[in-house]
Parts: C-alpha cells; sequence; structure tokens
C-alpha cells in the first residue's frame, strides 16, 4: 500500500510539473503582432528652387530645406549647383549633382555614369523599374524606382540632350525595412515627381 501512495505521488508530481512547463512553453511560443511607430505626415505645399547661379528651376517641399554641397566624399564638387534636398521629418535627402556637357562623348558618358550609379544598388534591390520620363520640348531622362531593401530606392536623370545634364537619388537614412518604409517612400516619391514635372532649364 506504501509502495503504492509513493508511485501514485510520484505519477502526480511528474504530470504536475509536465503541466507547467507546456504552459510555460505555450506562453512562449505565441507569436506577437508586428507593430510599426505611427507615422505623421507633414501638409503638401511646395516652393520654387530658382538660384542666378544654377540653370534650373523646380519646385520642392516647405517642410524640406536645399543644402549647397561643396565638396563630395573628401572632394569639392565641379560646380556650384550640387544640392541636397533634405527631408528632416523623415530623416531623407534627394542628392542632385549637376553637369554641363558640351560633346556627345561627354552626354553618352553622363548617361552611362546614371545607369552605372543605379546598378551599384540593384546587389539589394530586388527589382528595377526603369521609366521613361518627358517633358516636351524641356527635357528627357529615366526614373529607377528600386524595390527591396536599397538605401537609395528611387533615382532618376534629366537632360536637354545638348548641354544639361541632372541626376536624382532619393536616401533615406534608416536601416532598410522596406515593409515599414513603404509609407515615407509613398509619400516622397510623390514629392520627387513633383519635382520633376515642375522642373524646367533657364
Amino acid at each position: 500500500m506504501t509502495h503504492f501512495r509513493i508511485s501514485l505521488f510520484f505519477i502526480l508530481s511528474l504530470f504536475l510539473s509536465w503541466s507547467i512547463v507546456a504552459c510555460r512553453d505555450k506562453a512562449v511560443a505565441v507569436p506577437k503582432p508586428h507593430a510599426y511607430p505611427k507615422i505623421t505626415f507633414p501638409e503638401r505645399a511646395y516652393l520654387v528652387f530658382d538660384t542666378a547661379s544654377c540653370p534650373f528651376r523646380f519646385e520642392y517641399p516647405v517642410y524640406s530645406r536645399p543644402i549647397k554641397n561643396t565638396e563630395f566624399m573628401g572632394e569639392p564638387v565641379p560646380n556650384d549647383c550640387w544640392y541636397d534636398i533634405f527631408i528632416p521629418h523623415f530623416n531623407a535627402k534627394l542628392h542632385l549633382t549637376y553637369y554641363p556637357f558640351h560633346s556627345k562623348d561627354r552626354y553618352d558618358e553622363l548617361i552611362q555614369d546614371a545607369y552605372r550609379l543605379t546598378n551599384e544598388h540593384t546587389q539589394k534591390a530586388n527589382f528595377i523599374d526603369e521609366v521613361p520620363i518627358e517633358k516636351k520640348g524641356v527635357f528627357t531622362g529615366k526614373l529607377f524606382d528600386l524595390t527591396g531593401p536599397s538605401a537609395t530606392p528611387l533615382e532618376f536623370y534629366l537632360t536637354d540632350e545638348k548641354q544639361h545634364f541632372i541626376r536624382g537619388a532619393l536616401y533615406l537614412h534608416t536601416e532598410v525595412h522596406p515593409d515599414s518604409l513603404k509609407p515615407i517612400y509613398d509619400f516622397l516619391k510623390a514629392d520627387v515627381v513633383h519635382l520633376i514635372q515642375s522642373f524646367s532649364w533657364k
């Protein structure tokens, strides 16, 4: 009888221990839903970028500010028309680089450089959507929409095919999580498209 009681006590103890562990394991295994911080978007409005030293003008968001670049990667920039349109609300910038050209060879080189710089980001991007853009009598160009974890998800170039060439690259200075950044990217893409639509040479 004593032996039976000891065995029963031992079995009940094991069952209780197993129940506690099982419940604990189930509690740990319950997945938590993904949550992203709420994003507040500023109201859209635009200002005109028009400086005497640059042969172009465009509209940029009021919640951004143009910052003139005097050097790039430790080297002086080639002219006075390299600008960052900094968007502090999203810690982002649109990097603009302008190049005048006076020969077909130089024009071809600038086009090749635009493709090369975009292709450097294909190592992380999943896909590049290449969209021809044109403003009749003003410019032709390409818009490169990079899908996936790329630090520069949107790039473009515009040229009059005679003497002016400008390239733009949108940089998001944050750890790249495409799903969580998509609303921000969509918002900023609309601003970049507006800049392109309002762009003209002087």
